[in-house]
């Protein structure tokens, strides 16, 4: 893509409003239904066109996830039908029950977009010496996972957004590439490690993946020469506007995720600010901001 192309190129922005940042460490995290509807709408509004929600209890059954997810979505799509919302996984024992509720969503409100983490990491902090926090949980997503919810999407026309915590997770998205084998409406959300913490002091919340600076980004995109996947940076434990690298992203052709899930700092912003300090770097490097329907289009979602 040359630099004219890239002018022109509309940015998609995603707001992931709540995951498991709890009031306590921003008081503007939504929580409720209610809420998370509300804050969606004018995360929106501001120019978001991809938003993702978490429910409160992602242990529960799939058939109640999906009702919780809905009374999220159905307010939101009232309102705009063209808003591309969707969601997480639930902690099921295995991976057709993590994401049993993805059909439903699918038939209940025209869900359009999946998810699929490609690989397996330690995700932890540190602790009060500074090490890495002596936990137990390992976030594993196994290679049958990895089919298995690519099946999903295409047998229910959704368009994964692919979680990049490490270059390995590419590697392997880039073989299915190769193979022809990605489902329709793919795109890569580049997840870079912050160095911050609501906790303080030299705390991080997330140990993993590259850091948080523009020359991550280029490395993975060295990884992906010749390929056109649809991608997006995300900084997690950190501010994606900090260090450059949202707007390294927006010069490379690339497009931003943003929002509480992710932020971690000394201020406490709301979503929609969050939001709107990406539509002002968007403006100011020059290119144009996509709605939903421009979205849908850019990233090629079934349906």
């Amino acid at each position: 893509m040359t630099a004219a192309d890239i002018a022109h190129q509309p940015v998609i922005i995603e707001a992931a409003i709540n995951g498991a940042t709890p009031p306590e460490r921003n008081p503007n995290v939504p929580r409720t239904s209610e809420e998370v509807a509300a804050v969606a709408l004018r995360c929106v509004e501001a120019g978001a066109s991809i938003v993702h929600t978490h429910i409160s209890d992602i242990g529960v059954e799939p058939k109640r996830a999906a009702e919780l997810y809905l009374e999220q979505y159905r307010p939101v799509l009232a309102a705009r039908p063209d808003a591309i919302l969707y969601p997480t996984i639930v902690f099921g024992v295995d991976v057709e029950a993590r994401v049993a509720h993805f059909p439903i969503l699918v038939e209940e409100c025209g869900l359009r977009m999946g998810i699929c983490d490609p690989g397996s990491l330690n995700l932890t902090g540190t602790d009060d010496d500074g090490l890495p926090a002596p936990v137990e949980f390992v976030y594993t997503n196994s290679p049958y996972d990895t089919k298995y919810k690519f099946e999903l999407c295409e047998r229910y026309k959704l368009g994964p957004g692919i979680s990049i915590f490490e270059p390995g997770f590419l590697r392997y998205v880039l073989a299915y590439q190769k193979a022809g084998r990605l489902p329709q409406g793919t795109n890569v959300r580049l997840y870079l490690g912050g160095d911050a913490s609501y906790r303080g002091g030299d705390h991080v919340d997330l140990l993993f993946g590259l850091p948080a600076k523009p020359s991550s980004i280029d490395t993975y995109l060295d990884m992906m020469e010749g390929s056109d996947l649809v991608w997006s940076v995300a900084v997690l434990s950190g501010d994606v506007l900090s260090n450059g690298v949202a707007r390294h992203a927006l010069e490379r052709g690339g497009h931003v995720r943003v929002g509480l899930e992710d932020f971690a700092g000394n201020r406490t912003p709301t979503n929609e600010e969050l939001v709107q300090e990406v539509v002002a770097l968007v403006r100011e490097v020059g290119r144009p901001l996509a709605t939903p329907v421009e979205a849908a289009k850019i990233l090629d979602l079934p349906r």
